[in-house]
């Protein structure tokens, strides 16, 4: 009984800690603007099926798709078994729906246990991958000694809870196999029969390295839950919300303001009665409060996988600009603006700003405005409606833009057109 009192306090404890950081996070998110992401429900449910479900952006890159399906396969499966341990916990029981499953009882065994197997599989080819390997994508200015370690941590956690996952099936089995008490016959082993020769055989030895692994499992899981909040791991909850609102418009399309848009409007038809647009605000985004609410759904839905900044024209050519930096610093200074909303109230002002404080002028500048990194995203991150926004308060609200940029704008306002050429000018060239 004690045991069981144990087993309930951890738990409520877990789910009561989660629950406070994805308040956070919902709140942190609710700083943005607001924007109607929710038109064309069914095609973006299919889209969040298709993408987020499905892993279908990440056949780009068949061998990371082969192992992250092993791992998000085998990860999500095996935490069903989360439901009988926590039924288990709470009652005293031991695999309680071993009777009325029966024999389908014994195929999920099986399956969680070959799951684990690959699962192991995978994370370790990981870690090959960015600690041996070292592909030049997980790799950057931006990766410094925290993204990189966070990426290691996580994926030696999921060794251990494989590891004790069947470590613990071992010892149960030997323990069936001993008549122990308790540990009744169910459940099929095909991986962790391996493990036996290594086991010992006494029988209260064998009990507590079930009942060690049986806590270890059960405890790293809730321990790895709330480690998500902290990590770029997030990305497993927050990729399926972030998918389904994708953006839906096509590719290129970009988002006028509705204040200019009234204004350009009213010049060309005088007739023309202005939409009602909210009050106040910049033109374009200084500061993450300037962003949406689905900018900064995407900052933490950010994987840091590097996709993006592996396609990025501009990075290539060896230019600032880091897509995936764009990210991680709009998750950066959210952060820093909800622990200080936290500290000293929703009216505190630090000085900072996204723009100069965490991006400079030079990476926004530096982006071709191509998509690539989009297109890239596994998850439909969008890094290019965040740089836009950037840009736009840098002209409107500030008139700074690099010097061949304000060419182009003396251009259009003398010329009608980007070019230093004037209008009657312009059909010279048939001439020719």
């Amino acid at each position: 009984m004690v045991l069981q009192v144990i087993f309930l306090i951890i738990t409520a404890a877990a789910i009561a800690l989660f629950s406070l950081n994805v308040r956070k996070i919902i709140r942190n998110i609710n700083l943005g603007k607001d924007t109607d992401r929710s038109d064309r429900p069914t095609e973006r449910l299919v889209t969040m099926l298709k993408v987020a479900f499905g892993q279908s952006k990440m056949v780009k890159r068949p061998v990371a798709a082969i192992l992250h399906l092993f791992v998000y396969v085998g990860f999500v499966v095996i935490n069903l078994e989360v439901l009988e341990i926590i039924i288990d916990g709470l009652f005293g029981t031991h695999r309680i729906f071993a009777a009325p499953l029966g024999g389908l009882y014994n195929v999920l065994i099986a399956s969680f246990e070959v799951l684990a197997a690959l699962v192991l599989f995978g994370v370790v080819a990981f870690y090959a991958r960015r600690n041996i390997i070292k592909l030049k994508r997980f790799t950057g200015t931006e990766m410094t000694k925290w993204p990189r370690s966070d990426a290691n941590i996580i994926l030696i956690i999921e060794v251990f809870l494989m590891t004790a996952f069947l470590f613990m099936n071992a010892a149960d089995q030997k323990l069936q196999q001993l008549g122990s008490s308790h540990y009744i016959l169910a459940g099929s082993f095909p991986v962790s029969s391996f493990l036996l020769p290594i086991l010992p055989d006494s029988e209260s030895a064998l009990i507590a390295i079930e009942r060690f692994c049986w806590w270890f499992h059960i405890v790293g899981i809730f321990a790895f839950l709330n480690y998500l909040p902290y990590s770029k791991h997030f990305h497993i909850i927050m990729a399926f919300p972030n998918t389904y609102y994708s953006n839906l418009e096509p590719k290129g399309e970009f988002s006028n303001m509705a204040s200019v848009s009234n204004e350009v409007k009213a010049m060309l038809d005088p007739a023309y009665i202005p939409e009602p647009v909210p009050e106040g605000g910049r033109f374009g985004a200084k500061d993450v409060s300037d962003l949406t609410w689905k900018n900064l759904m995407d900052a933490y839905t950010c994987t840091e996988c590097g996709r993006c900044t592996s396609v990025c024209p501009a990075n290539m050519t060896g230019k600032l600009l880091s897509p995936r930096k764009i990210m991680m610093d709009t998750r950066d200074r959210m952060v820093e603006v909800g622990n200080n909303i936290d500290k000293h109230g929703k009216d505190h002002q630090d000085g900072k700003s996204l723009l100069d404080s965490y991006i400079s002028r030079e990476e926004i500048w530096a982006c071709t405005t191509c998509n690539a990194c989009t297109d890239a995203c596994p998850v439909n991150i969008d890094p290019l409606a965040i740089i836009v926004e950037l840009r736009r308060y840098s002209v409107m609200e500030e008139a700074q833009a690099p010097g061949s940029l304000n060419n182009m704008f003396g251009n259009i306002e003398n010329n009608g057109a980007p070019w230093k050429y004037s209008p009657a000018n312009r059909a010279n060239w048939a001439k020719i």
